[in-house]
């Protein structure tokens, strides 16, 4: 079984405009992770495997497909955020302090 690419789903204006669209809905803790994701993976630092990681992460997040329908009440980012959080778990290590402001400045922008 072939399971799709997600990391070739990802561009950086679909992110923010996913984040958009979905921003009362995956809330400010799944918000912050997939900031400090997207800015770990901007960051030149970050080496390649790390963003192919988190390329893949994000572009699942933005991806209409995937195993729960985003559209789906309660339960339709569950999915996503699980994909998220294992990404963070597998690249931690280059998730820095200043990924870390970068983000909460962000969702603080969002937020007003």
């Amino acid at each position: 079984m072939m399971t799709p690419n997600y990391s070739s789903q990802f561009s950086t204006p679909m992110f923010w405009s996913s984040l958009a669209k979905y921003m009362k809905r995956l809330g400010r803790k799944s918000l912050l992770l997939a900031l400090e994701l997207y800015y770990a993976a901007a960051d030149a630092s970050t080496p390649a495997w790390a963003k192919g990681v988190i390329y893949s992460a994000l572009g699942y997040l933005i991806c209409p497909i995937d195993a729960i329908p985003d559209m789906l009440p309660v339960i339709g980012l569950t999915d996503d955020l699980a994909v998220l959080s294992a990404a963070l778990a597998t690249v931690a290590a280059h998730v820095t302090e200043s990924h870390r402001l970068k983000a909460e400045a962000s969702l603080q922008a969002m937020f007003g």
